[in-house]
């Protein structure tokens, strides 16, 4: 049984990519999005994704690349073609040998779904990504060893943190705050930090709750 991790991130593609363009200009959610090579050019590549015809008005007006090729009922695909290595967030997760197994796009936004062999390489292109784009979000990691039930994994960012957040959690741990019983009192880790009961109380329950949204977040 292979032991990868199958990971759905949610990146803003910056203006890079089309379809989470349309999402954004439609104001409604992509979903069946495909990608292929145009036979007839070399280095292009072609896209398609659908749209509800009530949120397709922009179309015409907004992208004139954008080209209607099939309807379904109320829903039409569109197509266009553009050239590999102008900065997708699908060909930077794919130069790590990882296809996109999903993409769609809701509020501008860019969701992927891919495998990493492992954490290390997961870190990697985590790294890569948020090197290129503004905002890159871990949604949901699932590893594949063991009963998946078991094995629904959290990659917690400490980026979604503050320093002084940050400070105050790890202040808090050191002194044993957490423990049962308590190593030490809130008015006794605030003194350390030189800081009020009160504002420690409110780094701590901001800290907390990003990290909790981390976890439980769909």
């Amino acid at each position: 049984m292979g032991t990868g991790i199958r990971a759905e991130l949610k990146v803003d593609a910056d203006g890079t990519c089309p379809v989470a363009g349309a999402a954004a200009d439609a104001g409604t959610s992509i979903i069946s999005v495909s990608r292929g090579v145009d036979p007839g050019a070399s280095g292009a590549v072609t896209e398609e994704f659908m749209l509800e015809d009530a949120d397709a008005e922009w179309v015409a007006e907004s992208d004139p690349e954008l080209t209607p090729v099939f309807t379904y009922g109320t829903k039409t695909v569109y197509r266009f073609t553009r050239s590999r290595d102008q900065g997708c967030p699908c060909e930077l997760v794919e130069a790590f040998d990882c296809p996109i197994v999903d993409v769609h796009a809701r509020g501008g936004m860019l969701y992927l779904v891919f495998h990493a062999a492992d954490m290390a390489e997961l870190r990697s292109i985590i790294t890569a990504l948020r090197a290129e784009y503004p905002t890159v979000d871990i949604r949901r990691l699932l590893q594949s060893q063991g009963d998946p039930a078991e094995n629904d994994l959290v990659f917690l960012d400490r980026g979604r943190l503050t320093a002084r957040q940050r400070e105050v959690l790890e202040r808090a741990h050191e002194m044993g705050y957490f423990e049962h019983p308590k190593g030490a009192n809130a008015g006794e880790v605030a003194d350390s930090l030189d800081i009020s009961r009160s504002t420690f109380s409110e780094h701590l329950s901001a800290a907390q709750t990003k990290l909790l949204d981390a976890i439980l977040e769909a």
